[in-house]
């Protein structure tokens, strides 16, 4: 159950929890459509798909339609006419040609094309594992809120029990009952809490404003998590099988699979430099010519118009040697992929065995933080009674409200930590899900 600090926490409870809040399935839809780290890996997801007709185009049938017109003056003219009269003036020439253009072969082109799907996928990928981070943003923003809102109130109750605490030293003080000493520590103390409440004030605003970030919209009253938290370990209740699964669906493990793949393609592109190449080509143009005197003008004459129908076949003999540097510089950058690849594999193990773990301390640290709690109340209790009856000092009763205030922020934050670290488990094998977040939201009272 929800532990009290003092009686004035639970007023304060009572009062900060509404009966109708914003939950965490309303602080994703806000942030699906407001996000911009979203919608940044969206766009250039879509940028990086544009690779593909990009490549496939240069495969495809290439059509051009070129328009000319050119004038000849002076001997070069007169030239022409194989006249040599230089009154001739000048000459004038239209030309109108059509061009269609395909590729026979060309290996660049087509590992290319590979290169570019393969890293399309890629792109796939990367923007699949920013839709799971969003779940796991949003849901950390949620619960970080959640958790400081408890420390703000136990800071407060705190902070009011130091006061209480305070105010009765005094008193026995002024009645001559006590020495001033303890008026002076429970003051201290009293003054120290108060700094507490500012920061832990301070703390949750800027909480709020990390999930604002994110939605775009000014954070509400948030649904709490309930008492009867579930205390589940994973399942399967086996680190290698989610470590298994993490190398198999893991969208950050795929994309630099997919990476790695064209990679290899690029080295096929830069080995393809070596390659002969043949191009198909047709054409029908139409030129036209007519001269112009210096006291008359011709009129153009019927231009006649040609077919051309070739085929070209390109064989490199000798680039300078960049041929061999870009195959050399395709392979490096292969080799990088790869290590990228094993890295990032290594970390993806790391960080799933890593939450694993978390999970099974996180259900300990509740457990353990429930009943730290339950003691330190009745020792807070069991204090202030020997307190009253002088069995027990004014330190005594200061140590019994910290030791009782620091249990709670742990076992609150143990509590909500758990829900976290179970979606982040999920998000580290790749197979977090909208519905894992319905899961978290159910929890919310």
């Amino acid at each position: 159950m929800r532990l009290k600090l003092l009686t004035l926490a639970v007023a304060l409870a009572t009062i900060s929890l509404p009966s109708h809040g914003e939950d965490l399935l309303d602080a994703y839809r806000q942030a699906r459509a407001n996000d911009p780290v979203l919608a940044q890996a969206d766009a250039q997801n879509l940028a990086t798909r544009e690779g593909v007709p990009q490549a496939l185009g240069l495969l495809l049938p290439q059509i051009a339609a070129n328009y000319g017109f050119n004038q000849i003056s002076g001997g070069a003219a007169a030239a022409a006419t194989d006249t040599g009269n230089l009154n001739v003036g000048h000459q004038r020439q239209r030309t109108l040609n059509g061009q269609v253009s395909q590729v026979v072969f060309d290996w660049s082109k087509i590992a290319n094309l590979q290169a570019a799907r393969s890293t399309a996928q890629a792109g796939d990928q990367t923007y699949q594992s920013a839709e799971q981070d969003l779940y796991v943003r949003v849901a950390d923003a949620y619960f970080t809120i959640l958790t400081d809102e408890d420390a703000l109130l136990f800071a407060k109750a705190s902070e009011d029990a130091f006061k209480k605490q305070y105010d009765q030293a005094d008193a026995q003080y002024k009645a001559g009952i006590a020495a001033i000493t303890g008026s002076f520590q429970a003051k201290a103390a009293y003054e120290a809490a108060k700094a507490q409440t500012i920061t832990a004030q301070n703390t949750l605003s800027d909480a709020r404003e990390a999930l604002t970030q994110i939605t775009s919209k000014p954070a509400g009253d948030l649904k709490k998590l309930r008492d009867d938290l579930p205390l589940d370990p994973p399942s399967p209740n086996d680190p290698n099988a989610w470590v298994q699964d993490a190398l198999k669906y893991s969208p950050t493990v795929l994309s630099q699979q997919y990476t790695l793949e064209a990679a290899q393609h690029d080295i096929m592109v830069a080995r393809a430099g070596h390659l002969p190449t043949i191009n198909a080509t047709a054409s029908r143009g139409e030129t036209t010519s007519w001269f112009e005197n210096v006291g008359s003008s011709g009129y153009p004459g019927n231009g006649r118009w040609g077919n051309t129908i070739g085929v070209t076949l390109s064989v490199p003999i000798f680039s300078g040697g960049v041929t061999q540097s870009r195959v050399r510089q395709s392979i490096d950058q292969r080799d990088a992929a790869q290590d990228a690849l094993e890295s990032q594999r290594r970390l993806v193990t790391r960080t799933t065995l890593n939450f694993y773990r978390s999970v099974l301390a996180d259900i300990e640290e509740v457990q353990s933080g429930k009943a730290a709690v339950d003691s330190g109340q009745k020792a807070l209790d069991a204090t202030r009674a020997g307190f009253n009856v002088g069995t027990e000092t004014i330190i005594d009763v200061l140590n019994a409200i910290q030791t009782l205030t620091s249990a709670e922020n742990t076992y609150s934050q143990a509590r909500h930590q758990l829900v976290l670290d179970k979606l982040n488990l999920k998000f580290s094998v790749g197979t977090v899900e909208y519905k894992d977040l319905e899961a978290a939201n159910a929890l919310l009272q």
